[in-house]
């Protein structure tokens, strides 16, 4: 049976090897063919190949399921959001907390992540939680542990920079409810209110703990490379690499996230942003290593396009990082190539 690529679909068996144009071997006879497969026979401009009558075989399955993994994590997931708000309360209440209350949360979630590998997965998981300052904080302090590891630091050090960034919003506490609920824009004297909650939260932490670089990361987390940023203007030398790290991760948390004043944005197009505010405002290297490893996370991800076509994301076009190749039950639309559609939204 003689197909064109871009009718392949998970599941179908290839009968003859797969050459590229060029000669080159691409594939062998027999392989079963998932999303990947087929991206890469896209990636060698491979127009037909011939398959086994579909009929005759059963399709295996496809990643249409979320991942259990995401199931037996999520206890350990929802024990820290509850902690989060309990140490939010006691720092409000008594001017800080117990450190121990922090690792007894935090530490359940670092043994998690070491096993689970698909972050998009967990960032949408996270995102079906309401309260936003709680959601927030157990975001920034999962993007802060992956981030560490992919930049390379040490088990232990990528635990402190996880924890920093679980912490880095403590401050908010003695921030009025009704200025950081306020659905409208802030005034000039509540926006400077709402600054002073990286302050609060340097004097909290060190309150609570004998930790100068979890009290810095929630001091600097708004620090900008441009000297832009807040409480002190800092430039980009002048900021610790662990604020630079909680910087990028409390970055794409908030724009991610539903807020009583945004809408949360597209994860991809919220990259493409990240990638734009590496030029001079956050820090390159953590953005740009972030980039490069939350992107793979995003193939085999159901998606609805801004056209009403719901679809599967296949392969990330080199071309443009933030326009992937999607599948659709009409074929596949090269969203790279094709200006007038969009994703909407990207689901579990």
């Amino acid at each position: 049976m003689r197909i064109h690529v871009t009718d392949l679909q998970p599941g179908d068996t290839i009968t003859k090897d797969a050459f590229n144009p060029h000669g080159v071997h691409v594939m062998q006879k027999g392989t079963v063919l998932q999303l990947e497969e087929i991206s890469k026979l896209l990636q060698h401009s491979i127009d037909y190949i011939e398959i086994q009558a579909r009929e005759l075989h059963l399709h295996a399955s496809t990643p249409e399921e979320m991942p259990d993994s995401l199931y037996r994590i999520k206890p350990q997931f929802d024990q820290a959001i509850e902690a989060i708000s309990s140490i939010f309360m006691n720092a409000l209440k008594h001017g800080k907390f117990d450190e121990d209350v922090v690792d007894d949360a935090f530490q359940p979630v670092v043994d998690s992540l070491m096993k689970q590998k698909d972050v998009v997965s967990l960032l949408l998981m996270l995102n079906q939680e309401d309260d936003y300052t709680t959601r927030h904080s157990m975001q920034v302090g999962v993007l802060s542990y992956y981030l560490s590891t992919w930049m390379g630091y040490s088990k232990d050090e990528a635990y402190e920079i996880g924890k920093a960034g679980y912490l880095h919003d403590v401050g908010k506490c003695r921030i009025p409810k009704e200025i950081l609920n306020k659905p409208g824009k802030l005034t000039a004297e509540e926006f400077d209110e709402v600054k002073r909650h990286t302050t609060y939260g340097y004097e909290i932490i060190r309150e609570s703990m004998d930790d100068e670089l979890t009290a810095l990361v929630a001091l600097q987390h708004h620090e900008r490379d441009d000297g832009r940023g807040y409480p002190q203007a800092l430039q980009s030398h002048q900021i610790h690499p662990y604020s630079h790290i909680a910087a990028v991760a409390d970055v794409y948390s908030a724009m991610s996230s539903t807020r009583v004043y945004q809408s949360k944005r597209q994860l991809l197009h919220v990259l493409q942003e990240l990638y734009r505010m590496s030029f001079g405002q956050l820090n390159g290297k953590p953005v740009h290593a972030f980039i490069k490893h939350m992107l793979p996370n995003f193939i085999g991800k159901k998606v609805t396009l801004a056209s009403g076509q719901s679809g599967t994301i296949i392969m990330t076009n080199p071309s443009d990082y933030f326009r992937p190749l999607v599948q659709t039950s009409a074929g596949f639309i090269d969203l790279s190539k094709s200006s007038e559609d969009a994703i909407k939204d990207i689901k579990l």
